[in-house]
This record gives C-alpha cells, structure tokens and sequence, in this order.
C-alpha cells in the first residue's frame, strides 16, 4: 500500500509504453486512411481555357502507407535507449522495495528499542522513588542530612525527565510506520514489537565479493543508463547517414460519393524520398553532445560502483565491531543481575541494607538499557548490510 512503490510501479509503466509507443511507430509501416470530402469553385480562365466558372464537389477517400528503412540503426538504437530506461526504472522499482523493506525493519527495531528503554527507566524510576523515600525518612530521623535527599530528588527528576522524550520518539516511530505500510497515523493498529521478535541470522559474511555486490539495484540501475547513453550516442551518430523513406497511397477520386471505387475513379502514388545531410553544423555538436553524455554516465557508473563497495565495507566493520561490543554488554549485565542476586540475599539474611538493594537494582537496570541498545545496534546493522548487498547474501 505504498504510495512510494506505486509511484515507481506508475513511472515503469510509463517506461514501458513509452517503448512500446516508439516501437510500434518505427518498428512496423504505418498506415493511416483518409476521407476527404471538399467544395471547389474552379474558374477555368486560370488555366488558360474559355468557359464560366463552375462549382463541384470532390471526394477523395484513400489509404496511406509509409515505412522509414532505417538503414543506418537510428530507430533501432532509440528503441535500444528506451528499453535501457525501462530497465533503470524497474531497478529504481527495485531499490524502492529493499529501502522500503528496510526501513520498516529499521522502525520496528526502533520501537522495540524504545519500549525496553521505557520499561528499563520506570524500573529505575520506582527504585530512585524508593530511595528517596528512605532518604528522607533517614532525614527525618535525624540519621542523614537534608542535601542527601535533596541531591537523590534532583537525580530522580532528570530520569523522570527523560521518560516523556523517550514516549514521544516511541508514537514518532508508530506514525512513521504508518506511513511506510501506507496507512494514516494514529488509524492503524501497530504491533508491539519486542527485541525478542528478532533474531539475527545464523551466519553473516565476514568478506564480500564484489560480484556479490553487483546485485545491487542502483548499480544495476548506473549501468542502464550507460547503456542508453550509449544508444543515445548511436542515434546521433545515424542523424549523419542517409535517411531513406517510402510512402504510398491509394484511393478513389469523384465528383459523388456513388460514383467512388468505380474503375475510372482510381488514383494512386508510390514515392520514395532520400535525405542526406549536406550542411548541418548542429549535427556534429549533437554527435559530441551525446558522446559526453555517454562519458558522464560512465564515470557515474564508476562512482555508483565505488560508493557500493564501500558501503559494504563500512556495514561489515560495523557488523563486527557490533559483534564485541555486544558481547561486553552482555558480560556486563550477566555480571550486574548476579550482583543484584548476591545483595538480595545479603538483605534477606540481614547483612546489608534496602537501600543498596535498592542501588544494586538500579545499577542492573541501567545495564539493561545498554545491552537493549547494544543488541538494537547489532540488529540495525545487520538490516544496513541485507540492504547493502542489494537484498540478500546467499
């Protein structure tokens, strides 16, 4: 339901009749039938002969048939050009597809992000409210000093703080989705994903051929444009050749409509017409127009080919360092719940207090927000490598 994906669906059946149009025109005679009726004074003293002038009228229904012989390719090549358009929008239609399927991946992952983070800094929230809490009853007790509860309340608001901006992203992600699948925002029922709906594949290419990388659209695409400068270039080259044409008529001509198709009321013309260019300065300039034009998309064909590979190298290192960093977290929050099962024990048999508890929680938490990033990261990457591959590594 794209509106994205129709607007490329549209401009390649644009391309494609447009081919066709052209193809149909040059490819095959072209055959037009007439009828002409028409009233005529004729006054024979104009052609020399005595008489008073007469008035009748002249019926002339005809067929026509005209073929250019395209000796010399120009038709073949522009029809060369036009399908080489077709093939650049239909890659286009290709990259509308993986950045699509992409960034819908790259949303969901993003909502899922969020709302762990969410969960994770209300966790926290309600163990800082606890400590707080304690510290002001140590306050008022007359165990601790009123800058310690004070400096925990200033802590616990700028958490608090930013749960709003955390919820706000969270909708911005739910209306961005929306609109990817083509619906209204805030009309349509997104899924609550969770980092636990996905999962990374089993295995991920360390190196990638460049062939591998050819599959991408907008190379694909790069390359079709040459190709139709390169036929472009081959109809400014046939401009300078001979160009040969053929046309005939046949019809019927009298003065009644009863008396059309009569054997005397025959009429016919064969004509055969050859052009060559003698004196055409816009030729030449035409020629070397489209011999630059054949340059630039080569060049851009080069620099599109470039741009991939190291899109693909940049994804792949940051798919391994993903890798590491990953890990780290994941050690440092397997490390932070142990911690807070040993402090709760410690609680339960009197040999520590709530409140480190209540920071042991804290702590585990906050770890837990960094490995939902760490693991989102991982995630995200892997998306950017599928789309960096033009789709896919097998």
């Amino acid at each position: 339901s794209s509106p994205t994906l129709a607007a490329a669906n549209a401009t390649l059946r644009q391309a494609e009749e447009l081919h066709a149009a052209k193809g149909g025109a040059t490819q095959y005679p072209q055959a037009n039938l007439g009828i002409n009726a028409q009233r005529q004074r004729l006054n024979p003293n104009m052609l020399g002969l005595n008489g008073d002038p007469r008035q009748f009228n002249l019926y002339t229904p005809s067929v026509e048939v005209s073929y250019n012989l395209d000796l010399f390719g120009g038709n073949r090549r522009t029809l060369e050009a036009l399908a080489a358009r077709v093939d650049y929008r239909r890659f286009e239609l290709d990259a509308a597809h993986l950045t699509l399927a992409g960034s819908i991946a790259m949303t969901a992952l993003t909502r899922a992000r969020l709302a762990a983070q969410i969960d994770a800094t209300v966790a926290i929230l309600h163990a800082q409210d606890e400590q707080v809490r304690i510290a002001n009853e140590r306050v008022r007790l007359g165990q601790a000093s009123p800058d310690e509860a004070f400096s925990l309340q200033a802590q616990v608001e700028q958490m608090r703080a930013g749960l709003p901006v955390l919820r706000k992203q969270l909708r911005q992600s739910e209306h961005l989705l929306a609109i990817l699948v083509g619906r209204a925002p805030g009309k349509s029922n997104i899924p609550a994903f969770s980092l636990a709906d996905f999962t990374l594949p089993s295995e991920l290419p360390v190196v990638v051929p460049s062939e591998l990388v050819r599959h991408r659209p907008d190379i694909q695409g790069a390359e079709a444009l040459m190709h139709a400068a390169n036929a472009e270039y081959g109809v400014a080259v046939a401009k300078l050749y001979p160009q040969i044409n053929l046309s005939a008529s046949l019809g019927s001509q009298a003065l009644t409509t009863a008396a059309l198709f009569g054997g005397s009321t025959l009429i016919w013309s064969l004509v055969g017409q050859l052009a060559q260019p003698l004196f055409a300065p816009g030729l030449p300039a035409e020629k070397r127009a489209a011999l630059a034009a054949f340059d630039a998309a080569a060049a851009n064909y080069q620099g599109v080919v470039l741009e991939a590979l190291r899109n693909v190298a940049d994804v792949l290192v940051a798919v391994e360092h993903d890798a590491q960093v990953l890990a780290s977290i994941a050690a440092a929050d397997k490390a932070a719940q142990a911690s807070l099962i040993i402090v709760e024990r410690q609680y339960q048999l009197g040999a520590t207090g709530y409140l480190q508890v209540l920071i042991a929680q804290q702590q585990a938490h906050q770890t837990r927000i960094n490995l939902v990033a760490a693991q989102t990261q991982r995630l995200t990457d892997s998306v950017s490598l599928y789309q960096a591959l033009g789709g896919g590594v097998s």
